[in-house]
């Protein structure tokens, strides 16, 4: 195995801090839902770029976990760390945690997990170094990771079954116990 093609996951854990300030509240004095994404975007950018070296972009985002509000004036942490890589993609686990600093109770409030792409200065793919494994759980989580993706595929799969054109008989059907109105006939 050449060490050179490979990174540990140490290598580009990144740990960004913010303090939440009145503009980031919503119309329920909470932080924004949005702008804790922006703010999980941009950490998935800076572990994704360390480890690869290069520019990343955001492919998708498998999944967002809202476990608690964030308040204004808590500080606010996102770790990540990658925790699959493919040819040129990586994923990135992201945990975000919330203190408020008068009483330093500390929140798990979200969890979540980028698709990030390396790519050059032509916008092209590139490959990304493979990842060393050197704790039990950065083997959970690349081995959670490549389960992920194995159902992504299946679902994918169900997804193109959903869109198949049904017959107008089998909408009245699938729709006839729904909590809707139909005010087009059908």
């Amino acid at each position: 195995m050449d060490n050179a093609k490979f990174r540990t996951v140490h290598h580009s854990k990144t740990t960004i801090t913010e303090l939440m300030i009145p503009s980031y509240a919503n119309f329920g004095g909470k932080v924004h839902g949005g702008i804790l994404l922006s703010l999980m975007d941009k950490v998935a950018y800076v572990c994704a770029a360390k480890h690869a070296g290069t520019y990343c972009v955001t492919a998708s985002i498998d999944q967002v976990e809202f476990l608690a509000p964030v308040e204004v004036g808590e500080l606010v942490s996102l770790k990540a760390s990658v925790n699959y890589v493919g040819n040129s993609s990586l994923v990135v686990g992201i945990r975000i945690t919330s203190e408020n600093v008068k009483t330093q109770e500390v929140k798990h409030t979200n969890t979540s997990y980028f698709t990030m792409v390396a790519m050059d200065e032509n916008h092209k793919n590139v490959h990304v170094p493979g990842l060393i494994l050197e704790t039990k759980e950065e083997v959970r989580r690349f081995a959670e990771a490549l389960r992920k993706k194995e159902f992504r595929k299946q679902n994918r799969a169900h997804m193109k079954q959903i869109k198949t054109p049904l017959d107008m008989e089998h909408y009245r059907n699938l729709l006839h116990n729904e909590k809707c109105q139909i005010n087009y006939p059908i």
